[in-house]
């Protein structure tokens, strides 16, 4: 119980950071498909060899990036627009609206990581728990 209270204060900060601070992260123009900005790391003292690091991706209308896994948890959360997303479960492409949120579990490759529109830019939050030393996104597929 005290692990996830923590882990869920360290993603409310890095949440409120996101979306208090957006001068913080720039924009995306039409010429990025793809902007992604780290806003906040913090190694995790009740978690000894863990580090809790957050992101903000930005997409232009019609942006995507490209398939990659990641090192570690993540947790996703829709700050504006709307994100299509897939990962590695077996599961389709879902769409996931502002004030939602998604989880890659460690392992899983994502496979589809785009915005949803082709007229209005999408950006989310995503917070990685993860090895100190870990690589926390690599391009193509890990399975």
């Amino acid at each position: 119980m005290k692990r996830s209270f923590a882990t869920a204060a360290w993603f409310a900060a890095a949440l409120g950071a996101a979306i208090l601070q957006p001068s913080i992260v720039g924009s995306a123009s039409a010429h990025d498909a793809e902007t992604v900005k780290q806003i906040f790391s913090q190694h995790l003292p009740n978690v000894p060899g863990n580090s809790l690091t957050a992101f903000v991706v930005e997409y232009a209308p019609g942006g995507k990036g490209e398939a990659h896994h990641h090192s570690g948890s993540v947790f996703a959360y829709v700050l504006e627009g709307e994100i299509r997303s897939q990962i590695s479960d077996g599961q389709p492409a879902k769409v996931y609206k502002a004030g939602e949120f998604f989880y890659e579990p460690p392992g899983s490759d994502h496979l589809v990581s785009e915005n949803a529109s082709a007229t209005k830019p999408a950006k989310l939050l995503a917070v990685f728990v993860a090895d100190d030393a870990a690589v926390l996104t690599a391009p193509g597929v890990a399975n």
